[in-house]
């Protein structure tokens, strides 16, 4: 195998035969300048001179137009021998522009393309001029517009593939824009009519060209002329038409009056279309002979180019064929192992280390065998083969280090959020024992409701921290939940919950897996929305069946938000952001959970400005989480009278997960089976937490039709004692049975419940 150092020995060893290859590109270098050259000769005089002509006959027609829509007295018949004479040149052009070129990548084409374009709106133009429709200065605009297209055909032309030729046409160039100016300057002095007077802005325009042409001949034309141009431009320089027409200039510039909405030109502008006359052909003579003079030029340097081509490459054959050998061979060895280390690296970053990457973010084992080792080879590019391969093994270390390192926080994070989750459950049931007790004290209750509020705050910020470390939410629900329901329980879990309208416009019930999930989703974009939002103003919550499941819409009257702060939040929305991200932006982490809540449920959700102001977020539910709602007994059909010794028809007993997640309802008086509820008064019921078999187990009667409606109580759970399930009587709300030894003891065992969970604390610690 020959080694890499072997080769560049050989590329130093003929670095003379080596100069061969700069001769062939100097070359083909110099053949394909001398093409270009050939081909901008070819164009010159396959496209050059009908285009003069065309331009030269659509600045006659154009300062005629001029002339009759000022009201001169040029005939119909005049104007069409005029036009006939155009349309003769533009037969001729576009017979040229149509013959076959030598080059497919003409740059010269496209700006002939654009004159065509231009040409085809002629009669259209015409048309108008005849008709008079639109204004006398969008007509010569067009005119003006087509011709500068023209020039700009010339100046291609100019760009020769040859400094000193380049040089030598741009004075033609010039003169092709002077004549042009010359031209403007006619087509204005007609424009003023027999009554010689022009508007502001064509005063202007006619201003600007005198002082144009003067400058392009003084400074761009004439000091870069040859001596035979610069002899055939004094010439005419000194004539007579020239000297009168520099006159007219000088006392169209000096001798005019202003009047109301233009100016009035001296009567010596009068003689101008004869002296033009006069110009025309000879700087039309003076602007061919410079054209054919560069055409010539063109053709001579490249015949030159072309012998010493030749000449170059007969005395370097030899050398030349060395040089390819050696410079194939080398070329290809290093190219080919060069190319398979590329493929190599290439495989490696986009295919096995998002491998690698993704099966460490997941958890899973990483075979050291898929992972790039040292190879064979111990030449130049084998060690760098080599030095690539320890690199991406470093590289996987450390991300593995770095996975275990944060799943082994995400694992001790979630392990805290169960432990605190668990001490929040006991803190809710604490808290209910306290209501069921307690609960004929108003006052109290009010307090003891504010506290359970908080404390479901607290846990659903545990569940936050829980789902953030790649966990989620333990959801022992076995029977599904009616969307009613659900929308009932995610706004319990808000502090500001009076404030949320709940409408479900479509029976539908949730699948039991995915009720905590959504429940919490829904709970934290209600939260958002009720802290953002007036206090004194409304949160509505809709929901409803669309194509790609339920749709849950809510929409506040927060403050505005920008569209842009709108795109930022929707795309944290929809991917669960990595922990860089959370860590830069922890002040905000509610949006961050309910991102990852709707990856884990494939759910949508999309946040935007509401037709309040506010904000809106609509959430897309998969059908995939939805089940149809079991048909119940109508509410026409009286429930059966139960029999004493079996309590009242019962709802399936909701799981540990719902009895944490209590719904809030305002508790109705109790009522026997004979006879309807009788509404609780507006102002006696605060909103208590009561499962389901609550809402279809009749109360115990009142003791005395005259006491007052009683207070609103907590019904017991499903998972506590029998005799707490039991109905007990109601005290009127104006007495407290409460003793204080009562208080006490509830109190003693508020303080034990306490001391055993610091004792399981510090049994939990280290």
């Amino acid at each position: 195998m020959v080694r890499l150092r072997t080769l560049l020995i050989w590329l130093a060893v003929v670095p003379t035969v080596a100069m061969g290859a700069q001769v062939f590109v100097s070359a083909d270098r110099l053949l394909q300048q001398s093409a270009n050259l050939r081909a901008d000769v070819a164009d010159g005089e396959r496209i050059g001179r009908p285009l003069y002509d065309l331009m030269a006959q659509m600045q006659a027609e154009r300062s005629m137009t001029a002339a009759r829509w000022a009201g001169s007295p040029i005939s119909r018949t005049v104007l069409n021998r005029r036009r006939a004479a155009t349309d003769r040149t533009v037969t001729a052009f576009q017979r040229a522009a149509g013959t076959p070129d030598a080059r497919n990548d003409d740059r010269v084409d496209r700006y002939i393309r654009e004159v065509q374009k231009q040409l085809g709106e002629l009669d259209a133009y015409r048309e108008r001029t005849d008709a008079r429709s639109g204004s006398a200065d969008r007509i010569t605009g067009y005119y003006s517009d087509t011709i500068g297209r023209m020039i700009r055909v010339y100046q291609e032309f100019s760009n020769m593939d040859d400094a000193e030729l380049t040089q030598e046409s741009r004075p033609v160039v010039a003169l092709f824009a002077a004549s042009e100016v010359l031209a403007r300057e006619d087509t204005l002095f007609a424009s003023a009519g027999p009554a010689h007077r022009l508007n502001g802005a064509r005063f202007g325009e006619l201003t600007n060209s005198i002082g144009a042409h003067r400058f392009l001949y003084g400074t761009s034309i004439v000091p870069y002329l040859p001596e035979d141009g610069r002899k055939a431009y004094a010439r005419i320089a000194a004539s007579d038409a020239w000297k009168t027409m520099s006159r007219i200039e000088d006392e169209a510039l000096a001798d005019h009056h202003d009047i109301p909405n233009g100016v009035a030109l001296p009567r010596a502008t009068a003689d101008w279309p004869a002296a033009y006359g006069k110009l025309v052909p000879q700087l039309t003579a003076l602007n061919s002979e410079r054209v054919q003079a560069v055409i010539e030029r063109a053709d001579a340097t490249a015949d030159g180019l072309e012998a010493e081509v030749w000449w170059m490459v007969a005395g370097s054959a030899a050398g030349l064929l060395l040089v390819v050998a050696v410079v194939v061979f080398t070329t290809r060895t290093v190219l080919r192992r060069m190319a398979m280390l590329h493929e190599r690296t290439v495989t490696v970053a986009e295919k096995t280390l998002p491998d690698i990457v993704d099966r460490l973010q997941r958890g899973r084992h990483v075979d050291a065998a898929v992972l790039p080792g040292p190879g064979r080879d111990r030449d130049e590019v084998g060690r760098i083969s080599d030095a690539f391969a320890r690199a991406v093994t470093v590289s996987v270390e450390g991300y593995r280090q770095l996975a275990d390192e944060r799943h082994g926080f995400g694992m001790f994070a979630a392990g805290i959020a169960a432990r605190t989750g668990n001490l929040v459950s006991r803190q809710l049931s604490l808290t209910e024992d306290l209501q069921d007790t307690f609960g004929h004290d108003e006052a109290l209750l009010a307090q003891l409701m504010k506290s359970d509020q908080l404390t479901v705050g607290m846990r659903r910020q545990i569940e936050n921290l829980l789902i953030l470390a790649g966990g989620e939410i333990p959801d022992p629900h076995t029977e599904p939940m009616r969307v009613a329901d659900l929308l009932r329980e995610a706004a319990a879990e808000v502090e500001d919950f009076r404030r949320i309208d709940r409408v479900a416009l479509d029976e539908i019930s949730v699948e039991p897996q995915s009720i905590s999930a959504i429940s919490h989703l829904l709970a934290e974009l209600l939260d958002n929305a009720t802290r953002f939002s007036p206090p004194s103003s409304k949160v509505a919550i809709r929901a409803e069946l669309v194509t790609d499941g339920l749709s849950v819409e809510i929409e506040d009257r927060g403050p505005r938000v920008a569209a842009e702060r709108y795109e930022e939040m929707n795309a944290r929305l929809h991917a669960a952001p990595p922990y860089a991200v959370l860590a830069e932006n922890a002040h905000r982490l509610g949006l961050f959970v309910v991102g990852h809540l709707a990856d884990q449920l494939r759910a949508r959700v999309t946040l935007r400005r509401s037709a309040f102001g506010g904000t809106a977020a609509i959430v897309i539910v998969p059908q995939e989480h939805l089940v149809p709602t079991e048909e119940t007994a109508t509410a026409a059909t009286p429930p059966p009278t139960p029999a004493p010794e079996r309590s009242a028809p019962r709802t399936p007993a909701r799981p540990r997960q719902e009895e944490r997640r209590p719904e809030l309802v305002l508790h109705a008086s109790p009522v026997t089976p004979a006879e309807p509820a009788e509404p609780a008064p507006a102002g006696s019921g605060l909103p208590r937490r009561r499962p389901a078999e609550a809402r279809a187990t009749a109360g115990p009667p009142a003791r005395d039709g005259a006491a007052p409606p009683p207070l609103p109580e907590r019904v017991p759970q499903t998972h506590m004692a029998r005799q707490l399930r039991e109905p007990r009587t109601v005290e009127p709300a104006g007495r407290d049975t409460a003793t204080p030894e009562e208080v006490a003891d509830a109190w003693a065992d508020y303080e034990q419940g306490t001391e055993t969970v610091e004792i399981e604390l510090r049994q939990d610690q280290p």
